[in-house]
């Protein structure tokens, strides 16, 4: 898979499905730019597109993205609907957009990819454009969380500090749109725990409890946060290595804080896609089984069209 990356763009925008459409239809119309997934959550007013092509065919599709998003996406005061708004953090209306190399692309193509998307959106919108994680140029604005600080509402008194210039664009938020955040990482899983109770402080200490900067598990960022439309809360969490902390591993530690406080885990959210190896290990802790990989799975195997010798006893 050389020279394939992914892209996960993230919009703030998950209530209005006519909206949502659109910007599917704006991605979806370029060859060479596949479309996998679709997420979208109204209580975190937030879609995830999850797209993955060479870097040529998605800089086409994602500049479409934003031409549809910027057109359509107001989150100006006046241009907010009713209701309270999205408990998801957000900078501006195409929020983060970031580049993940596939197989053996090398980290240094989606970097590349980061750098030019931004500064054509930058010349082409007047949307200022910070860079983050591998394609960051300073060391502060490697983390999203730092970036993205202050949210849309307070983003042009960031944009005075001298500190947070921009690296591609004006320094003053677009009216509408605020500012993008487009970068290079690893993979991340976007995972989520419903509680089944509407408790938002017990939420709250269970994501301190469980992420890394509260003396957790490793490579885990987590959030408590209310779904006001199921009258429940939820744990938020990224998993920023999989290979550190499983999906599985993460789940099980919800699930001792959440009963340490009397509330239970009632279901989990994938957002996006997770990649096989995250599965892999996720069964091998589940189960027990150290060895476990997708060869191991009857469908996998007939794809691959051979067979496997295995000690031990079969079925009885």
């Amino acid at each position: 898979m050389s020279g394939l990356l992914e892209s996960v763009p993230n919009l703030a925008e998950g209530r209005r499905p006519e909206v949502i459409e659109r910007l599917v239809e704006a991605v979806g119309r370029h060859q060479g730019a596949r479309l996998l997934d679709v997420s979208s959550d109204f209580d975190h007013d937030r879609t995830v597109l999850t797209l993955a092509g060479e870097a040529e065919p998605l800089r086409r599709a994602l500049l479409d993205l934003y031409a549809v998003a910027l057109d359509a996406i107001d989150l100006s005061p006046a241009g907010r609907g009713p209701g309270p708004p999205g408990v998801h953090p957000r900078l501006g209306a195409v929020d983060v957009v970031p580049f993940v190399p596939l197989g053996t692309t090398p980290m240094r193509a989606a970097v590349e990819a980061a750098e030019a998307l931004g500064r054509e959106v930058a010349a082409r919108h007047g949307l200022p454009v910070f860079l983050y994680e591998e394609a960051a140029r300073a060391p502060e604005r490697r983390d999203l969380a730092a970036i993205r600080r202050g949210g849309f509402e307070r983003l042009a008194e960031k944009l005075a500090d001298p500190a947070w210039r921009p690296d591609f664009g004006p320094a003053r938020p677009h009216p509408t749109a605020g500012a993008t955040v487009i970068g290079a990482r690893g993979f991340l899983i976007a995972f989520n725990a419903v509680l089944d109770s509407d408790d938002l402080e017990a939420a709250r200490a269970i994501a301190r409890a469980v992420r890394e900067s509260g003396g957790g598990l490793p490579a885990v960022k987590a959030l408590g946060v209310r779904l006001a439309s199921r009258g429940r809360v939820q744990v938020s969490m990224n998993l920023t290595d999989f290979g550190r902390t499983s999906p599985h591993a993460a789940v099980e530690a919800v699930r001792r804080e959440a009963a340490a406080r009397g509330v239970r885990v009632a279901a989990c959210e994938l957002v996006g896609l997770m990649p096989e190896g995250a599965v892999e290990a996720s069964i091998r802790e589940a189960l027990a089984l150290p060895g476990f990989g997708m060869a191991d799975v009857l469908e996998a195997r007939l794809e691959e069209g051979k067979g496997r010798r295995n000690g031990g006893e079969g079925e009885r």
